[in-house]
């Protein structure tokens, strides 16, 4: 919270300037009034203009309240308000402690009002609110759409001073019957949003030089399918942010794996040694196994470019080599790049409709990011992966401290991390989660660049914690089947959002501050 001005007015107006939080480049401008801060029964709506709140009825509402108080003995109608502005400003501390938490890591444009009603002027009978939970950012691609979404919650339901009960049950009587109408409503405020989400990544990838800075914060959050491409290749480094330069680039280095591929893998095995021949025969096994569950990865021509990269790669980088797991971390980069030769969902793809150059060019981008994330965390494949055990060892640490009896009761059962978090680790929880959603997964993976390493702990302990009370009625056999065969078949967009959330959290909370980790 940057600054917090209260002024107050001595007749009938108490105004309460609030909470101008930044987040980004965003600032939300929170306004309270003491005739629409009301503490109401489990509702929280949120009126964004001047407009919205006269066709609420709040400038009638002021007027009648004006002359009600003008009507009662002068001395008890301020001795009543003073009790409800002591109220207010008591209840006004909280609203705002829960309005940081819920915006908390949330990019929430304009300026929005919060306000609270009750359904009579009877400040005797306060209730505790209930806050609404914005829309998850990646229900409709963004986080932008939460003021549409909210606005459209408050013409569902709330409702006005002076209202009296029958007008309140032809309301509901109304909004039952026109439940269809909203929810065609709601999907087109989706795709308002999600239009202004688009506006901001056209924005910057128009720009001569993209600012990748601003790249990383709009798609930390998600990126629109389109788009993808070409802000997955930006964010890794591999297509250069001078516009001018990006064609040439690319051109260039789509060369240069043609060259690699005809020097390295056209060869008779003749040529190899012993070892690039075990490599390449298990390489040849696992290509097949490679996200079994997507029919698209079964198709031959698929399996035989993931073979051509996977190889091409593992003989550039000899310190590694290949490593079971690698090839699950080619297909996120595959289907991505497809996508901008391919239309429809993933199962109705064939590589039979794409040109020989088209399909050098995908293994070619596929290569190239490979190679630029894993150029950040090597050691994670080197020999004995010490890179992946000093990740299990932090993730082991971070989980004692968040949540002592799940690590206690692990503990206890003699559950090793190493027994579960290795593959976590190996394969960027590619495995452990629908192919569908992997890709949003890598959005977040690819903005935090450098930092992704130390962020996928914080990402596998709200992993792993999603099923805390779950784990602590388990022994030790059957946490071990949990965690190898997890109940996330059905997750969506949304729980992974929580995931994400989590983690954001907890790495706000404890990266900077290490000691808060130690014993």
């Amino acid at each position: 919270m940057k600054r917090l001005l209260i002024s107050t007015k001595k007749k009938k107006k108490r105004e309460f300037w609030g909470a101008l939080i930044n987040h980004g480049d965003v600032v939300c401008t929170h306004r309270f009034s003491s005739h629409s801060l009301v503490l109401g029964e489990n509702q929280v709506s949120v009126i964004t203009n001047k407009q919205n709140r006269k066709e609420y009825g709040f400038d009638s509402e002021r007027s009648t309240m004006k002359n009600d108080h003008n009507n009662n003995n002068n001395n008890s109608a301020e001795h009543s308000k003073d009790t409800t502005v002591g109220i207010l400003d008591s209840r006004f501390n909280q609203t705002l402690r829960n309005v940081q938490g819920l915006l908390k890591g949330r990019n929430i444009p304009g300026k929005i009002l919060l306000s609270q009603r009750v359904e009579s002027p009877d400040y005797t009978s306060l209730s505790s609110p209930t806050y609404i939970r914005s829309s998850s950012y990646s229900e409709t691609g963004t986080s932008d759409q939460t003021s549409e979404t909210v606005e459209e919650e408050v013409h569902s339901t709330s409702k006005p001073f002076g209202i009296p009960n029958d007008n309140k049950l032809k309301i509901s009587a109304s909004n039952v019957e026109s439940s269809s109408e909203e929810v065609r409503k709601s999907s087109m405020g989706a795709r308002a949003t999600d239009s202004a989400r688009v506006m901001k990544f056209t924005k910057v990838l128009s720009e001569t030089m993209v600012k990748l800075e601003k790249l990383r914060e709009f798609s930390w959050s998600g990126v629109p399918d389109y788009m993808r491409p070409t802000v997955w290749r930006l964010l890794l480094g591999y297509a250069p942010p001078n516009s001018d330069r990006r064609e040439g680039v690319l051109k260039r280095k789509r060369l240069e794996y043609l060259d690699c591929v005809s020097q390295y893998y056209d060869i008779p095995d003749t040529e190899r040694s012993d070892d690039e021949i075990n490599m390449l025969r298990q390489i040849a096994v696992d290509c097949p196994r490679t996200v079994p569950e997507v029919s698209f990865f079964q198709q031959q021509q698929v399996q035989k470019s993931l073979e051509r990269i996977l190889y091409t790669w593992a003989i550039r980088h000899p310190a590694s080599g290949y490593v079971q797991g690698i090839n699950d971390l080619v297909t996120p980069f595959l289907v991505v790049f497809l996508s901008e030769y391919l239309e429809g969902g993933i199962d109705n793809w064939s590589m039979s409709d794409l040109s020989s150059d088209e399909i050098s060019n995908i293994e070619a981008d596929c290569y190239w990011c490979l190679s630029k994330l894993l150029d950040g965390m090597q050691d994670h494949y080197t020999f004995a992966q010490p890179g992946i055990q000093r990740l299990v060892f932090k993730l082991k640490e971070l989980v004692r401290r968040i949540d002592d009896p799940a690590s206690n009761h692990m503990e206890e059962q003699g559950l090793e991390f190493l027994q579960f978090a290795f593959r976590w680790f190996n394969c960027l929880l590619i495995r452990e989660i629908p192919f569908h959603l992997v890709t949003r997964l890598w959005d977040t993976y690819l903005a935090e660049g450098d930092a992704l390493p130390d962020f996928l702990v914080y990402i596998s302990a709200s992993f792993l914690l999603t099923w805390s009370d779950k784990l602590q009625k388990l022994d030790f056999q059957e946490m071990v089947m949990f965690l190898q065969h997890l109940p996330t078949k059905n997750w969506t967009q949304q729980e992974l959002e929580m995931v994400l959330s989590r983690a954001f959290m907890w790495h706000s909370m404890f990266n900077n501050s290490p000691s808060h980790l130690a014993n």
